[in-house]
């Protein structure tokens, strides 16, 4: 079992928002000092961020095998809050790049010492496989497993997670593998509508960064059109999940580079039904005539040739969500 550094554990988190679609900046004068601060800009705002972390090691004692923490150690009871944004309480599993979160209301107060909070090592293995998983604690707590691409999404969300995760009905909710919005609704009816959303949130969350790993790994973590990795991609629906007809299964997803991404979804490239990414020419004239088609000729280039495709043939872009999309889309000849 392997541990980090105060400065590896920086660059983790660092890590984690940029899986999770956040833009971090460090803020704090060193790496060593609590609690780490944070600006992650995402979605267009910038959130500010405090994080108390550790390392998380097994607990040591032989009875529980499973039990794993993190000990509270160089911080004063009660521990600050941020006024200006979210604090949250979190360990590192190392040995698989995991988090884990703690609920910060039961453990800002503690005793002198070096105070110790626990999780399930199940957790963590289910998270590596779902993105969050929830452990219930004997103490009326829950303790979260949060993958790195979820976690920008856990730390918004954490105050209303673990408020209501400790509930049996919410939690068996959480923990269920939820692949529709009815069945959200039929899982969460019995809920009030705080709780309901926030399981509805989570659940959304899940199957977007589910999709996002699948597809990327499926395209080897390359853009279909350029080939670029450098982690300088997205996974894009075809057809969008909310459309009829939407889905989040690989093969109605391509990955692409934020450039090539922003745009097919503004109409000005389509993926073709022989799986060719080609400019729309409607657009491109509307650009023209606007004055603001500059550097099109370059971007052409990159276009009219296969898209690179993965190497399952399940998980390539089915011919049915192309045409949907396409026709969603009034893209020529598609209509």
């Amino acid at each position: 079992m392997s541990t980090v550094t105060p400065a590896e554990l920086v660059e983790a988190f660092i890590d984690g928002f940029q899986q999770s679609g956040g833009a971090p900046y460090y803020i704090s004068d060193s790496v060593t000092g609590h609690p780490r601060k944070f600006v992650v800009e995402s979605s267009g705002s910038a959130v500010d961020i405090w994080i108390y972390a550790w390392n998380l090691t097994h607990g040591g004692r032989p009875s529980l095998p499973d039990e794993y923490r993190i000990q509270m150690t160089s911080v004063e009871s009660p521990l600050d809050l941020n006024p200006n944004g979210h604090t949250v309480l979190m360990g590192y599993y190392f040995d698989l790049r995991v988090f884990a979160g703690f609920d910060l209301s039961k453990h800002r107060n503690f005793t002198v010492g070096s105070p110790s909070v626990q999780i399930n090592i199940d957790a963590i293995h289910q998270a590596l496989q779902k993105g969050l998983s929830f452990h219930s604690k004997s103490n009326d707590e829950i303790a979260v497993g949060v993958r790195p691409d979820q976690l920008l999404n856990y730390i918004l969300s954490s105050d209303p997670l673990h408020e209501y995760g400790s509930e049996e009905a919410v939690r068996t909710s959480l923990n269920t593998e939820i692949n529709s919005t009815g069945e959200v609704e039929k899982l969460t009816e019995l809920l009030g509508t705080e709780r309901q959303r926030i399981v509805q949130e989570v659940s959304r969350y899940n199957r977007n960064g589910n999709f996002r790993k699948a597809v990327l790994n499926a395209y080897d973590n390359r853009c279909a059109v350029t080939r670029m990795q450098m982690r300088l991609v997205d996974a894009a629906h075809i057809v969008p999940v909310r459309a009829e007809g939407g889905s989040d299964h690989v093969s109605n997803g391509v990955c692409l580079s934020p450039t090539i991404h922003r745009a097919y979804d503004n109409c000005l490239i389509y993926l073709d039904r022989d799986l060719t990414m080609r400019l729309n020419e409607e657009k491109a004239n509307q650009l023209k005539n606007n004055g603001i088609d500059g550097g099109i000729d370059g971007f052409r280039a990159l276009l009219d040739k296969p898209v690179h495709l993965p190497l399952d043939i399940d998980q390539r872009p089915k011919v049915e969500f192309i045409e949907r999309a396409n026709r969603y889309r009034r893209i020529p000849g598609y209509s």
